[in-house]
């Protein structure tokens, strides 16, 4: 294993700038938020909050793409960041396909989904799309050749997305259990955006326990190969069972890759939900939150309060089980399913320590 560490003049550098203009701006916040974010100058101590950025295999995202670090000064000076305004300021979700055997499971997924997304992009609004099947988008298909399960083209789907982009989106996002592929000749894709769009697609399939099991019950059987158009194989197709970990995992990515939305590149700074992942291995050893550099990157961006949004991640975390798909029908008759946040134990307990350094003087 490889520990990446950086002197803490140079995170300091990274984060604050030397350009007056910038090192000014950092000047406006609290002591109390200076604390915060100058924690991670610290990374890798006991106790500290942040923790410094491992290579464990050639096969990690960080040596198989090499990228130059991206300071919080080469954020700002980007020609093409986007940020949100009045008139563009909403995320919208698209899901496509099934998310669970009912489609009251779906929407309660979508719902949890769509309040985590709010509470980490403090301050904008996040708004769900009608669910659509795959057949509305009338993408291409296929059965992959080596794990026999199905995978629908990416550049197709983005083309849907684009037409259904609303006027006041900040950004769209389409989110899918099925597994991806953007071209014949790639085996897989995790997800595909184009960031001048403001657009992208990503897949949960690959986060199943089960999918790389022989097991794996989205397995086709090898004969199978549908007809384009045919979208009748998708009816029933199989859809992973809703576990605490697949929701961290779609937390994850679904934040990670909207954050790159915003401008923001891969992190290599310190471990943190920016960084890239080549393997499930790796994506799972990212932590749920940005490191202090990308943290401010977003803070800049959307100009939220930094305490108001650990406390709204940690209601989210928090929230109250047996309430949580009260507001989703006002039926009896309505399944319930609630909310599987066991994984996120260590996650809740990281923003507490967050939010004491930020209120320790209030």
């Amino acid at each position: 294993m490889k520990v990446i560490q950086y002197t803490p003049e140079k995170l300091h550098t990274a984060l604050v700038s030397n350009s007056q203009y910038l090192t000014k701006v950092y000047s406006k916040y609290t002591k109390e938020e200076k604390r915060l974010l100058e924690e991670g100058f610290h990374a890798g101590q006991p106790g500290s909050l942040f923790q410094l950025l491992t290579v464990h295999s050639d096969s990690d995202w960080i040596l198989a793409h090499p990228e130059e670090p991206e300071d919080f000064e080469a954020f700002y000076r980007k020609p093409y960041r986007k940020t949100p305004n009045e008139s563009q300021s909403t995320i919208y979700i698209q899901t496509i396909g099934s998310f669970g055997e009912v489609a009251a499971q779906t929407d309660q997924y979508m719902e949890w989904l769509r309040d985590y997304c709010q509470a980490f992009f403090y301050g904008l609004s996040v708004k769900l799309l009608p669910a659509v099947a795959v057949s509305e988008t009338k993408c291409s298909f296929r059965v992959n050749s080596n794990s026999y399960n199905l995978q629908i083209l990416t550049g197709d789907l983005l083309q849907f997305l684009k037409k259904r982009k609303p006027k006041d989106a900040f950004c769209i996002v389409g989110i899918t259990m099925i597994d991806l592929y953007p071209k014949d000749s790639w085996n897989f894709v995790f997800g595909q955006a184009s960031l001048t769009e403001g657009m992208g697609v990503f897949s949960f399939a690959r986060y199943d326990d089960n999918f790389y099991k022989r097991s794996y019950a989205g397995r086709l059987k090898k004969h199978l190969q549908p007809r384009q158009e045919d979208y009748s194989v998708f009816d029933g197709y199989y859809t992973p069972p809703i576990t605490s970990s697949l929701l961290l995992r779609s937390c994850k990515t679904m934040t990670h890759e909207i954050g790159h939305m915003f401008g923001i590149s891969h992190c290599q700074w310190l471990s943190c939900v920016m960084q890239g992942s080549n393997h499930l291995d790796e994506s799972d050893r990212r932590p749920l939150d940005f490191c202090p550099i990308c943290l401010r990157k977003l803070q800049f961006a959307v100009g939220f309060n930094i305490a108001e949004r650990y406390k709204a991640l940690l209601h989210w975390m928090d929230e109250d089980q047996t309430q949580t798909s009260v507001k989703a029908s006002a039926s009896h008759t309505t399944p319930h399913f609630t909310k599987p946040t066991e994984a996120f134990n260590a996650s809740k307990l990281w923003v507490c320590r967050c939010l004491e350094i930020l209120e320790k003087d209030q």
